[in-house]
Formats: C-alpha cells, structure tokens, sequence
C-alpha cells in the first residue's frame, strides 16, 4: 500500500500566516524525506484557518526541495476559473515538476468560496465537468481553437500564426495528460460515479463514515463495468487522520485534548457542516440522526489512532470493512505539538506502513 499526505489544510486562525505556512511547507518536504508517494494540497480563498489560496503556487516552491513525491492538487476547485487558465497552469506544472503531479479537482466544497466567486447557485457539478471536458480539448487540439459550453468558451482563431507560435497552447508533460483525479465526500457520491465513467481516479475524504467510503467504490466499480472496464482498486485513494504515538495512552491524550490539533479540526468541519445546514452526509452510522450529531462524534469515529501496533490492527480493520484500496491519504494537521505531530508521520512511514503491507501481503497469499 502507498502512502500520501493531504493537507487541506486547518489551522487555528489566530496562528500567523507566515508560521502557517511555512508549517507546512516543513511537513511537505518532511514527508518526502520519509518516503511518501504523494502529496496533496487542497485549495481555499475565504478562510483563515484553511490558508492555500493556490496548491499550484505551493507545490511549485517545492519541486526544487524535494526529490521523488508526487505532488496533487487537492483539489482545484474547477467553477472559480476559465478552463484555459487552468490548462495553461497545469501543463507548466507538469513540466517544471518532470511529470511529478496528478491534477485533483473537485467542484469546490467551501460556502465562503462560493459566495466570493458568485457560484452559490450555480450547479458546480455541471461547471467542473465542462471544465474538465474544455481542458482535455485544448490539451489534445491544437489552434485554432473555437470551443463552446454553457458556462465558457475557448476561442483563438484571428490571432494564430504558427510561424512565430502565437495561438498555441502548451501540452503537459505527461502524454496524453496528467493522471486526473476526482474527490468525494457525498454517500454514493455521484462526482464518483462521474470519474468512473471517464477513467479518472477516486479520492474519498477524511471526514466521512466507513458506511460512506465504502460506498465510494461500489459505485466506481459499478460505473466502470457499465463502461465495460474492470476497476483497480489500487488507484483508490482514502483519506483518513491518522495519529502514531509510542503508547496508545499518549496518542488517545492527544486526539482527545480539547483545542488541540484533532479536536480543532473536527470541531472547524463541524461547525462548517452545521451552519451549511449539512450534517446529513457526515453521520458515523448510515440512518443515524444527523440532529445528535456532535463533533467529538466525528473525532471519536474518523481518526485512527494509537500505538504502531494498534494503528496497524485498525488500519487493516477499517480496509476489511471499506474494501481494498491502493494509497492511505494521511490528513496533515496543525503543529501545535510539533515533536508529536513529526513522531506521528515518522511511526507512520517506517513502522506502520511496512508492517500494514506485510499483513496485506500474507492474507492475499492466504487467500
């Protein structure tokens, strides 16, 4: 099994940006010295606990300070832009990286951004499928380009010489694309159901009971047979907080301490899911009330955590009741306890991860 990072990421708001951010330019570069495949790095604008306005801007500051992780937008919120200029941005990132990026995007998922960029009302679904389709048009045509939507169009055909390059738009390293990948967060969600149809990848969030991952994959897998292709369930990503202390008594002290980091995080989604008057999709158990719902529920029921022994265990629990699924995405979180938070990813990467596949290893054999 791979492992990868996401960062949304949360902080406390009152944390200064600068020390913020650069936490987590720490935590990138971190985790690529231990050994993770993949790092992904959400996007927002109206908040100033979840501080990326640009994963594209970020990730470019660390090419050149990492050495073989994969960087992945987590995603780009595809409604706020005209296509072309994420096709353009896209494609010199995967240049500058050497090919090191799979392009996530999603139709946004934060009430503030929507409201900024006037996409409240508008059926983002729609939007961000238009989007994609404008892109790989652009990506595999070449000028002159008269391409219509409902929401844009991608026209440049009076000013096209060839002879001095003016109309063309760059193609990314990474022939025909980049891997692309969609996020979930919905019970049967149907932006999954979406990228099954178009062979994009699956990514499941965090926040989410096991009852809803898991029906993350009967859906892609249902999909693509429809489709006529048999699903991987190695290109499946699951998001999850994940907590590595050495005792289980230190790392439950730690999950559980209210305002710290863990306890912060649920507590900031929780209050966006209740104002947002959308607690529905979040309950730990399908046909739960979503009334009773509290976010130490959430804390409580999302976040795996323990000893390296007791994460392997739980790990290779929660995977027999979702299914089988190729990369942990472990959730980045603020470093109020910066010792724990960098023993956490180090127990992670070179203790529990091995062992998990070890154990993966033998029950596939096994069977």
């Amino acid at each position: 099994m791979k492992l990868g990072l996401f960062m949304m990421p949360v902080h406390d708001p009152k944390k200064a940006y600068h020390t913020a951010i650069n936490e987590d330019v720490e935590a990138m570069i971190y985790a690529d010295e231990l050994g993770y495949d993949e790092a992904w790095v959400g996007e927002h604008y109206a908040s100033s606990a979840e501080q990326i306005t640009s994963p594209l801007i970020f990730l470019s500051s660390l090419i050149g300070r990492t050495k073989n992780i994969k960087f992945a937008t987590g995603v780009m919120c595809l409604p706020q832009y005209h296509p072309a200029l994420v096709a353009g941005q896209c494609a010199m990132f995967d240049h500058l990286s050497k090919g090191r990026f799979i392009m996530g995007v999603g139709p946004g998922g934060l009430p503030p951004d929507f409201e900024m960029f006037g996409t409240m009302d508008l059926d983002r679904n729609e939007m961000m499928k238009e989007s994609i389709d404008i892109i790989q048009q652009i990506w595999a045509g070449s000028p002159p380009y008269d391409i219509k939507g409902k929401y844009w169009n991608v026209k440049v055909t009076d000013w096209v010489y060839d002879d001095i390059g003016l109309g063309s738009m760059c193609k990314p390293y990474q022939q025909p694309t980049p891997p692309i990948a969609i996020s979930a967060m919905s019970p049967y969600s149907g932006s999954i159901r979406y990228a099954a149809s178009k062979g994009y990848e699956p990514v499941s969030a965090n926040f989410i009971g096991n009852w809803s991952t898991k029906s993350h994959w009967d859906v892609y897998a249902e999909e693509s047979a429809k489709h006529g292709r048999e699903a991987d369930p190695e290109i499946w990503r699951v998001a999850r907080n994940v907590h590595v202390a050495d005792t289980d008594a230190e790392a439950e002290t730690l999950v559980k301490t209210r305002g710290d980091s863990t306890d912060y995080y649920y507590d900031y989604l929780f209050k966006i899911f209740e104002r947002a008057e959308m607690k529905g999709p979040f309950v730990v158990n399908k046909g739960d009330d979503p009334d009773t719902l509290k976010h130490e529920d959430l804390r409580d029921n999302f976040v795996i955590h323990g000893s390296v022994d007791t994460v392997v265990e739980k790990l290779l629990a929660f995977r027999e009741e979702v299914g089988h699924f190729g990369t942990l995405l472990h959730v980045a979180q603020d470093w109020v306890n910066k010792p724990a938070m960098k023993r956490s990813m180090e127990l992670l990467a070179k203790e529990v991860m091995p062992k998990l596949t070890a154990a993966i290893g033998a029950k596939s054999a096994a069977e």
